[in-house]
């Protein structure tokens, strides 16, 4: 018995075997950067949003120009229980990547410490780390892009990468405490000149 399905999906089928390995390099990025799931070499799953179509159809129309084959095919599943499955292998695709995240942002916790034990809270510091936040924003928004059903670890992702953001903010303020505080001395020879016009009148 036919079942409502959650989604319609893309069935991609793409051969670049004619064509230059470059081709199927860039084949290969871009259908992973979509987070496409392989269902066996040169064939892979979808989900038929509006966005994700029409970049599956323009990576179709590359593919064919340069020699390649390709074909877009459009579905349903039948089987609630096996698009669940489907579901599933994505959320856990996801979940890996968000993963990576988490194992990755301890390291900036943790370097931001070892410099403030040192006594090294300096705007360079500030500059590095924050570069490494901003890889981390950058990194969980190519996830979040791909990540089509809400994978179970994509909140305690971006609490990781807010807390990072909070860390450097408070390493920030010290260091900015720091060097409005505590300026260079004056250069040698040089000294404060009195206001002739404060004693004129004396």
């Amino acid at each position: 018995m036919n079942v409502s399905s959650r989604d319609s999906w893309l069935v991609v089928s793409v051969s670049t075997a004619r064509s230059g390995g470059s081709l199927r390099v860039q084949v290969w990025r871009r259908l992973r950067s979509l987070g496409a799931l392989y269902l066996h070499q040169g064939t892979c799953l979808l989900p038929a949003r509006p966005p994700v179509a029409r970049e599956v159809r323009r990576l179709a129309d590359k593919v064919r120009r340069e020699g390649g084959t390709a074909r877009v095919l459009q579905m349903e599943f039948v089987d609630a229980a096996e698009e669940q499955s489907v579901i599933d292998e994505f959320n856990a695709a996801r979940d890996a990547e968000y993963a990576e995240v988490l194992q990755r942002v301890p390291e900036l916790h943790a370097e931001l410490a070892a410099e403030r034990s040192r006594g090294n809270v300096t705007y360079a510091e500030v500059e590095e780390s924050e570069s490494d936040v901003e890889r981390f924003r950058s990194w969980l928004g190519k996830i979040a892009a791909r990540d089509y059903f809400g994978a179970p670890l994509s909140g305690e992702a971006r609490a990781a990468v807010d807390r990072a953001a909070a860390d450097l903010a408070a390493f920030e303020e010290i260091a900015l405490s720091a060097d409005t505080t505590t300026g260079p001395d004056p250069a040698p020879g040089l000294r404060a000149v009195p206001n002739q016009r404060e004693g004129a009148g004396e």
